[in-house]
C-alpha cells in the first residue's frame, strides 16, 4: 500500500470511528474495536502478509492488553484517590486557601485554581461537582456571574486534565509514545499554568458583560454580602483537613514522579539516589503513597468523610474502615472502568495503525510538505478531540497516528505528547459529555456553554501550543 493509500484508509478508519461514536452512538470502547479491525482487514487486502483476519484480532488484543498493562493499576489508584479527596473535603480546603491568597478579590479564581489542582489525579466530571458547588456560593456571595465562574473553572479543569499525568488521557499517550512522566508532568504544570493566567487575564472583563445567576438549589440559603472580610466569604465545611493536609492528597504523587525524573536529569547515571528515585518516582507507588496519606488523613475527620460517603451512596456503615477500604474503592473502579476500556482500546487501534508498513513512507510525505512536524501531532489531536469528544480517544488516537513518524519528524516524545494535549483543549462542545455536566452545574444554557466553555478552552490550547513550539525551537524538550 502506497502512503497516500494508507493515509486514505486512516482518514476512513477515523470517519468510521466518529460516524460510530457520533451517529450510531455505539459506546467508544467498541467504536475503537470496529475501527481498529476494519482497518486491519482493509490493509490485509493490500498487505496480505501479518494481517489475516486472526492476525489482526491477535494485533487488537496484544494492543488492548499491553496498554493496560501499562495503565490499568494507575487509573484505578487515580480514580480511588479521587473518592479520598472528595469525602475528605480536602477541595473545599484548596479552595478556601485560594480565597485567603486573593484577599477575596477576584474569586473566580478559587473554584478555578482548585479545578486545575484537584484535577491532576481527580476525572473531570468528579472535579466539575468538587468545584461547582464553591463556585455557586462564591458567586452568590459576591455577585460574580456563573458565566465568569464557568469560564475559568472548566479552562483549570480541562488544562491539567489535558496536559498533566496522571489524569488517564495524558497518561496514555505519554507511555505509549515513550515519554518521561516526570518531564511531561513538570513541562505540563509550567506550560498550563502560564496558559490559564494568560487566558485569564486576556478573557476576564469580556466574561463579566453577561450576568448568569447561580443554580437556585445550591445558593438557596446563601445570603449575598458587600463585606470584602475574607470570614465571611470562605466555603463552610464542618471537620474538614487543614491546607496543607489537603494539598498533600494531590501532591505527593505528583511531586514524587516529577521530582524523581528532574532529579535523575541533574545527577549521574551510577548516582546511588536513582535506586530511590527509580522506587517512588514509579507511577503506581507514587499515587498508592497518595492513596495511603489521603486514607490515613481520613481517620482524623471521620466525620466529613462519613457524611459524604452517606451522601453519595445512601449508606452509612458502622465500621469506618468499610468506607475507606471498600466503599471508596467501589466508587472509585465503578468510576474507572470506562476510562481503563477506552484508553485499552485506544491502544489497541494504535497497535494496528503503528503495524502498517506504509506508516514509514506516510511520515517522509509529510515531513517533505513543508508542514511544521510539531502541528502533525496538534492538529490530529484537536480533529480528534472536536470529532469523538473524548480527551482520552483523541489523544490515544493521534498517538497512534503520529508515534511512529516521530523520528522521521524529527520530534521528541515529550513534545509530541504535550502538543497532542494542547490539540485535545481546541472544540469543546457539545458532543463532549463534561460539557454538558459543567453546563448543568455552572447553570448554563447551550450558547452559554458555547461561549464560556468553547471560547476559553481554545485560547488556552491555542496558548499552550505557542509556548510548546517556542520551547522545542530553542531546544528545551
Amino acid at each position: 500500500m502506497s502512503a497516500i493509500g494508507f493515509l486514505i484508509l486512516l482518514v476512513l478508519s477515523i470517519a468510521l470511528l466518529m460516524v460510530l461514536i457520533m451517529k450510531v452512538k455505539l459506546h467508544p470502547t467498541f467504536s475503537l474495536f470496529t475501527a481498529a479491525l476494519v482497518m486491519g482487514l482493509v490493509m490485509g487486502i493490500f498487505e496480505p502478509e501479518g494481517f489475516s483476519f486472526t492476525e489482526v484480532l491477535t494485533m487488537i488484543t496484544s494492543g488492548f492488553g499491553s496498554t493496560l498493562g501499562s495503565m490499568g493499576i494507575p487509573i484505578m489508584l487515580g480514580a480511588i484517590l479521587a473518592m479520598g479527596v472528595q469525602d475528605t473535603g480536602a477541595a473545599k480546603s484548596i479552595a478556601n486557601f485560594f480565597i485567603k491568597l486573593f484577599r477575596g478579590k477576584n474569586l473566580e479564581l478559587a473554584p478555578a485554581l482548585t479545578a486545575y489542582i484537584v484535577s491532576i489525579p481527580v476525572f473531570g466530571d468528579i472535579t466539575t461537582i468538587l468545584t461547582s458547588n464553591i463556585a455557586n456560593v462564591l458567586s452568590k456571595r459576591k455577585h460574580i456571574s456563573m458565566g465568569k465562574m464557568a469560564a475559568f473553572t472548566q479552562t483549570g479543569l480541562n488544562l491539567t486534565h489535558a496536559m498533566v499525568p496522571p489524569t488517564p488521557g495524558i497518561l496514555a499517550v505519554s507511555v505509549l509514545l515513550g515519554a518521561d512522566l516526570g518531564l511531561v508532568i513538570g513541562w505540563g504544570i509550567l506550560i498550563s499554568i502560564i496558559a490559564f493566567i494568560l487566558t485569564w487575564l486576556l478573557l476576564r472583563k469580556w466574561t463579566d458583560k453577561e450576568w448568569i445567576e447561580p443554580l437556585p438549589e445550591v445558593v438557596a440559603e446563601i445570603e449575598e454580602t458587600s463585606s470584602n472580610d475574607v470570614k465571611d466569604i470562605l466555603i463552610p465545611g464542618k471537620d474538614v483537613p487543614g491546607t496543607f493536609p489537603a494539598f498533600l492528597t494531590i501532591l505527593i504523587p505528583v511531586v514524587l514522579i516529577a521530582g524523581s525524573s528532574f532529579i535523575n536529569m541533574a545527577v549521574a547515571e551510577d548516582a546511588p539516589i536513582r535506586v530511590w528515585t527509580a522506587i517512588f518516582g514509579d507511577k503506581v507507588v507514587a499515587l498508592s503513597l497518595g492513596v495511603i496519606y489521603t486514607m490515613f488523613l481520613a481517620l482524623f475527620h471521620k466525620f466529613a468523610v462519613r457524611k459524604s460517603n452517606e451522601d453519595v451512596t445512601g449508606k452509612d456503615p458502622a465500621n469506618f474502615r468499610e468506607i475507606i477500604l471498600d466503599s471508596w474503592i467501589a466508587r472509585g473502579l465503578s468510576v474507572a472502568l470506562p476510562a481503563l476500556l477506552i484508553t485499552g482500546m485506544g491502544g489497541a487501534f494504535a497497535t494496528v495503525i503503528k503495524a502498517a508498513p506504509a506508516i514509514n513512507d506516510l511520515a517522509g510525505l509529510i515531513e517533505n510538505s513543508g508542514v511544521p512536524g510539531l502541528l502533525i501531532p496538534f492538529l490530529i489531536g484537536a480533529i480528534m478531540f472536536t470529532a469523538v469528544g473524548s480527551m482520552t480517544t483523541g489523544g490515544m488516537t493521534a498517538a497512534g497516528v503520529v508515534g511512529p513518524m516521530m523520528g522521521i519528524l524529527g520530534l521528541s516524545p515529550v513534545s509530541t505528547v504535550l502538543a497532542i494535549g494542547a490539540g485535545t483543549m481546541i472544540f469543546n462542545h457539545v458532543n463532549n459529555s463534561g460539557f454538558w455536566v459543567i453546563s448543568k452545574f455552572f447553570n448554563l444554557d447551550l450558547k452559554q456553554g458555547l461561549k464560556y466553555i468553547t471560547v476559553p478552552d481554545f485560547v488556552a490550547g491555542v496558548i499552550c501550543f505557542i509556548m510548546i513550539c517556542a520551547a522545542s525551537a530553542v531546544g528545551i524538550f
